[in-house]
């Protein structure tokens, strides 16, 4: 995420030249609260420009303002982070973006490449994050139409992140876990639950 904002920032000054951009940076560390505060005060200051950087920023920024332009980085699927039904690529408003969707498909024969013996596979993600919830169940289709169990293991936030880890453990032969935020914040924790107990990530 940081490496995203810092692209955008280095790219926006060369294009503009460095003495003509005005840059506000501001992290809500993944806070949807904190992102509402941030991107009120940015429609107050009547900005030109907001890059929002993930998908709490993105659905701040366009509960925010249907007037300032919005870009999206870091989001999976706009259709899934906004709430628009039978998605096809175009949001419509002010908001564009890149997303950072991988093949899920993909991802889903690299579990079975990587641990063939797997029988058992648990999905954890924060259902606070909806594109998680998304993939996750693109690749639990994917995974059982190759004969696998699946089961999903959310998490709502930090607080029971090792105890949901722990029962996903329990449960599996190998993890996915999808583009999350939360779970790459963690990544060491859930590590420390899932080296122990011998279950690839």
């Amino acid at each position: 995420l940081d490496a995203a904002t810092k692209g955008f920032i280095d790219t926006v000054k060369a294009e503009l030249g460095e003495e003509n951009v005005v840059i506000e940076l501001q992290n809500a560390a993944g806070d949807s609260n904190t992102c509402s505060t941030i991107m009120n005060t940015f429609v107050s200051d009547d900005v030109d420009l907001i890059m929002a950087n993930a998908t709490p920023a993105l659905q701040a920024a366009a509960t925010a303002t249907a007037d300032i332009p919005i870009l999206g980085t870091s989001v999976t699927e706009y259709g899934v982070a906004l709430g628009i039904e039978n998605f096809s690529g175009t949001v419509g408003s002010n908001v564009s973006g890149t997303s950072d969707l991988a093949d899920l498909a993909l991802q889903a024969e690299m579990v079975t490449q990587w641990v063939p013996d797997a029988k058992n596979v648990g999905l954890l993600y924060c259902s606070a994050e909806a594109n998680s919830k998304y993939q996750v169940n693109e690749v639990q289709k994917a995974l059982e139409d190759k004969g696998l169990t699946c089961k999903q293991f959310a998490f709502a936030d930090t607080s029971d992140l090792m105890a949901v880890t722990q029962e996903a453990a329990d449960f599996s032969d190998v993890i996915y876990v999808p583009t999350d935020n939360t779970v790459a914040n963690n990544a060491s924790a859930i590590d420390s639950v899932c080296r122990p107990a011998g279950v690839p990530i």
